[in-house]
């Protein structure tokens, strides 16, 4: 039975987007992007430092990796918990030692409720960017705007003020938006979002409010979702993110233009003593990588030539 002629006639309907956040171009087609020194590939690190609530409400979805148990679910809050007290020090000592320039996405709560930690965090001199006010403060599809609105305010506006610095990137908790979220998140100051995930390089993202970089933050390869959800080894990690690595540099060559791969990490999972190693593999390999520019994301965006 053939479809009715009023099927395929929709709004917007056209050769690429059927929508106006981002303008239709193939990766190949795009003027090649050069990193500082020749290199081919930018790769930026991303720490998750996160707070997870012991009552989490669950709405609308519980987070992954979240509280699974009922009330109280100690064993998986004090886990959350060992990442911002003896996993992320790991990290510290790991980045220092393979020459790492970090970005840390941080709970706005977490750094307000515990000024040691984000004075820790600040000594690192890296990158912050606000992930939200905790892991159970959604943004969500049918959110009331204003109370959207107020979770963005209060959680930049929080990390800005306890932090002394000028916050200019987001990750959502859970990566999880609402449709007005990009332009809450302009209106509140910020330039770039890392919660879409369509893309090897960063790109130019349309808000009412006006434009938004989004910076890719590769969940295929991230420690939780390969460790966590796909239950492969840290070990076949490794792996993947080596060979990761090594396709976007081979490719980046071939087509004469920079690549770029964002590496999501959780002190409370590859900070554990049994997967620190596997980690540690991985930054010496960046490390000792000619063909890899290593840089904050902001850095990356800067040379990207995305924001003009």
């Amino acid at each position: 039975m053939a479809l009715p002629d009023e099927y395929l006639k929709y709004p917007m309907r056209r050769y690429g987007n059927d929508h106006d956040h981002y303008d239709w171009s193939m990766l190949h087609d795009r003027a090649p992007i050069q990193w500082p020194n020749g290199k081919s590939l930018a790769v930026w690190v991303n720490t998750s430092v996160q707070f997870f609530p012991l009552n989490q409400r669950g709405i609308p979805f519980k987070v992954p990796y979240g509280m699974a148990m009922p009330y109280p679910d100690l064993r998986h809050y004090s886990l959350r918990d060992y990442g911002n007290r003896v996993g992320l020090y790991r990290f510290f000592k790991a980045f220092e030692r393979y020459n790492i320039k970090p970005t840390y996405a941080v709970s706005a709560q977490l750094a307000n409720d515990n000024p040691y930690l984000l004075a820790q965090l600040l000594d690192q001199n890296a990158e912050l960017i606000c992930h939200g006010w905790n892991m159970d403060h959604l943004h969500y599809g049918g959110q009331d705007i204003n109370e959207e609105a107020e979770i963005v305010t209060r959680a930049v506006n929080s990390l800005r003020d306890n932090s002394k610095r000028d916050i200019r990137g987001w990750l959502s908790p859970a990566r999880n938006q609402s449709a007005h979220t990009p332009e809450l998140l302009r209106k509140a100051g910020i330039e770039y979002c890392c919660d879409w995930v369509n893309d090897d390089l960063p790109y130019a993202f349309n808000t009412p409010n006006g434009p938004l970089t989004m910076l890719p933050l590769q969940t295929e390869i991230e420690d939780a979702h390969v460790i966590c959800g796909n239950l492969h080894s840290e070990d076949a990690w490794v792996v993947q993110v080596i060979d990761a690595i090594d396709y976007l540099v081979a490719e980046a060559k071939q087509q004469k233009s920079g690549r770029m791969l964002g590496l999501s990490l959780h002190p409370w999972l590859t900070g554990q003593p049994h997967r620190i190693g596997c980690l540690e593999q991985i930054l010496d390999y960046i490390n000792q990588h000619d063909d890899i520019w290593q840089a904050s994301a902001a850095e990356i965006i800067q040379h990207s030539g995305v924001q003009k």
